[in-house]
């Protein structure tokens, strides 16, 4: 199929994806469903940290010389040939990227133009945000293709701390908070967005209090390594001075004792990563209403502010208080009729892993490792 406005590019160098950059920012600024994972600065930081030598696919449309779409990619040769998006277990959310005023023509040719690119690979899109642009690309595709379900996320609205507490069940829950913000008052804990020129050194802190919040605990060991923290002052700084990014410093007695990054797109903003120190529980103070309070005030002023308000992926019991909306990630998974058997294989080992999450859970109910 021909799209005669449009023309098609595959990209697999990196510094052509460096040079992209502005318009890559443009174009995610013009599409509606775009999370903070899709911006560059998030993609290219990504891949200077976690990519490998010949497997970068960036597969870009043009109008007039414009960037109209583009899907962030790279090959993998294991557990299957496949073309997967940049980010990988870091973003919460992947996605491809469509000019919303484009429409249906954009996402037209670039639908032709993956299926091109992935020949003998398997397309495995992972953790679309149900109503992403890369739903569109499935709907349009002309092979076999599967959608399956891929991580759960909470999500509130984004609003103010007061009508967050006003989602609580119950007068009693709605108090409690209301006491843990007055304690964390009574502290001196304050909160302000640090500078673009104090990012960097602002992330240094975040990184060495997430370490001391978990020290002795299991922790993801991935935000201890040095490539982490390249990718993420690398990422950040850039996103703050474009407004994709806020980190913010709490204070007490002119002691930093908190750091937060929070991502925000026009789609939905969500706290990233925080460090905090042992002292603020020590205190007893809520580390998690200290932080949806500040959250909040970012996604309810400015331009880019998010209609959602995520708490990312997990299902961690704290995040319940807050009655959020469970919403669950798309995957999605394209073939052309001669790796139709890589699908089924990918679908196949995606069901078996879910019957295997699923048996260890009853298992665990039933008290087994408990002991005799």
């Amino acid at each position: 199929m021909t799209h005669p406005a449009y023309t098609t590019e595959l990209v697999t160098g990196e510094r052509a994806f460096a040079a992209l950059a502005p318009e890559w920012s443009r174009l995610h600024r013009r599409c509606a469903t775009a999370t903070p994972f899709q911006s560059h600065a998030w993609l290219h930081s990504w891949w200077l940290s976690y990519g490998r030598r010949g497997r970068l696919r960036l597969v870009l449309v043009r109008e007039g010389g414009e960037l109209a779409a583009a899907a962030p990619l790279m090959r993998v040769r294991r557990p299957l040939p496949a073309l997967v998006p940049l980010g990988g277990c870091l973003s919460d959310y992947g996605d491809v990227l469509v000019d919303d005023e484009r429409g249906d023509a954009a996402v037209a040719a670039l639908t032709d133009a993956l299926y091109t690119a992935a020949r003998t690979a398997l397309v495995d899109l992972r953790e679309v945000r149900p109503g992403g642009a890369a739903e569109r690309v499935h709907d349009r595709w002309r092979g076999p293709r599967r959608r399956l379900g891929d991580s759960l996320c909470l999500e509130l609205p984004a609003a103010p701390m007061a009508e967050l507490v006003a989602r609580l069940p119950s007068a009693k829950a709605q108090q409690r908070v209301r006491a843990k913000l007055r304690k964390l008052d009574a502290l001196g804990v304050k909160s302000r967005a640090v500078l673009p020129e104090e990012v960097d050194a602002a992330l240094g802190r975040l990184l060495e209090l997430h370490r001391l919040q978990w020290q002795g605990r299991k922790v993801t060991g991935e935000h201890l390594r040095p490539r982490f923290r390249e990718h993420l002052v690398r990422a950040v700084g850039p996103m703050v001075r474009s407004g994709d990014a806020v980190v913010t410093e709490f204070r007490m007695a002119d002691e930093v004792v908190a750091v937060d990054v929070t991502l925000r797109s026009p789609a939905l903003a969500g706290g990233y990563l925080y460090g905090a120190h042992p002292r603020l529980r020590e205190c007893r103070a809520d580390v998690a209403v200290m932080l949806l309070d500040a959250c909040g005030r970012h996604v309810t002023g400015g331009e880019r502010t998010g209609g959602t308000l995520s708490l990312l992926r997990g299902n961690e019991p704290y995040k319940h208080h807050w009655r959020p909306e469970p919403v669950v990630n798309r995957r999605l998974l394209l073939a052309r009729r001669r790796t139709a058997p890589l699908l089924a294989a990918a679908a196949g080992g995606d069901a078996a892993r879910r019957r295997g999450k699923e048996a260890l859970r009853r298992w665990r109910e039933r008290g087994g490792g408990g002991g005799p």
